[in-house]
């Protein structure tokens, strides 16, 4: 997976977060509930009078919103509780601004927009981008089609025509909105992994400058389902079973990615010898009494963990309990978030590919975003 940020640009982001920061209107420090998943936008791309790409007999429009409304169905009937939004639901054209738009009044918890692609015959497979700058001129070529886009617009995209899309005006929105960037490689890595369990090529989760997720607020992944210029990949995605198998494999990766967020996920764990040596991390926040501590998390289980287990590599571990669920931490920075997000791309590197931060104040885990304004504080 590629780096999405460098810890030299936290700098910037820790600027950013005291012009943007947590402050109401009257100057108080405002309250942040922890992360759970209550509202869900699916994007299905393009459609009315923009088809998008196509193949022989297939266009991107309506594959997108077949597979977008069936993982819409798929939402509403396991977890009737969260509310499912659709930037349209029948064969119309919205612009790119205004799904963005929709998200964004909605307070959206997660944002999905469904493409399929385009290229030679021969290409073929998923794949999953973030906001970023494009690596590849493949990468850039996709970001360019699907912003195009803002041409079949009224005034033909006059109103982006001062958009700043510059490499550093990306960097600049991807640091801003560092702790959603997260969110979002983690799902699109869920989702990838979710592809290849139907056997469909992993293009992997990438990176471009697509307007639509340049304009988002929350975490936002564009999905790429395949190619509709593959005459196998077009027979698949222009046919209700496949169509469906891809719904259900980004359902499957949004409930491990809410079961993640809300640290419900369980993870069994067999390999429990030797006396637990873990440390509590109730007894080591009192050394670190009213200030802001954060920690990388690499483990859930429902039973305790020893030390000694090949899953820790002999790096110390912290444990604490939350929702009847032991769960385990590497590493101590208090107040010091940017040198946390460090350590946790290496421990990525060194196998922990779901390891993400988290807070804790006075022995009590933390929202993430909250304990990021305390630290500035």
């Amino acid at each position: 997976m590629e780096k999405i940020l460098t810890y030299n640009r936290f700098n910037l982001f820790l600027l950013l977060l005291v012009i943007f920061g947590g402050r109401n209107s009257y100057g108080q420090n405002t309250t942040v509930e922890r992360p759970t998943i209550k509202t869900i936008v699916i994007d299905a791309g393009h459609g009315g009078k923009d088809p998008g790409c196509h193949g022989a007999s297939s266009n991107e429009k309506n594959v997108c919103l077949s597979i977008a409304l069936k993982l819409g169905d798929q939402i509403k009937k396991k977890y009737p509780g969260i509310k499912v939004i659709y930037t349209r639901d029948k064969d119309v054209f919205v612009e790119l601004d205004q799904r963005a738009n929709i998200a964004n009044k909605a307070k959206a918890d997660l944002f999905i927009c469904i493409h399929a692609n385009s290229a030679s015959p021969a290409a073929y497979g998923a794949e999953t981008y973030v906001l970023g700058l494009h690596r590849t001129e493949s990468q850039q070529k996709v970001a360019e089609r699907e912003n195009s886009t803002i041409f079949l617009e009224d005034d033909k995209g006059e109103k982006y025509k001062d958009f700043d899309m510059s490499p550093d005006a990306i960097i600049a929105r991807q640091i801003q909105l560092s702790v959603f960037l997260d969110q979002s490689i983690s799902f699109a890595d869920k989702l990838q992994k979710e592809f290849t369990k139907i056997n469909r090529f992993n293009r992997g989760v990438k990176q471009a400058g697509f307007l639509v997720l340049y304009k988002t607020t929350m975490p936002s992944v564009l999905i790429e389902t395949g190619f509709l210029t593959n005459p196998a990949e077009e027979k698949f995605l222009g046919d209700t079973t496949g169509q469906k198998k891809m719904a259900l494999s980004m359902f499957s990766a949004f409930e491990s990615y809410k079961n993640e967020l809300e640290g419900i996920d369980v993870k069994t764990n067999n390999s429990t010898n030797g006396n637990s040596e873990v440390v509590s991390n109730t007894i080591e926040e009192n050394n670190h009494k009213d200030k802001v501590l954060f920690r990388i998390q690499v483990e859930t289980s429902e039973t305790k963990i020893a030390s000694t287990s090949s899953k820790f590599k002999g790096i110390k571990v912290f444990e604490y309990k939350q929702d009847n669920l032991y769960k385990y931490t590497f590493g101590e920075y208090e107040k010091d978030f940017a040198g946390a997000n460090k350590y946790k791309n290496e421990l990525r590197e060194m196998g922990y590919q779901h390891a993400f931060v988290v807070a804790f104040l006075n022995g009590e885990r933390i929202n993430l975003e909250k304990a990021i304004k305390l630290a500035e504080n």
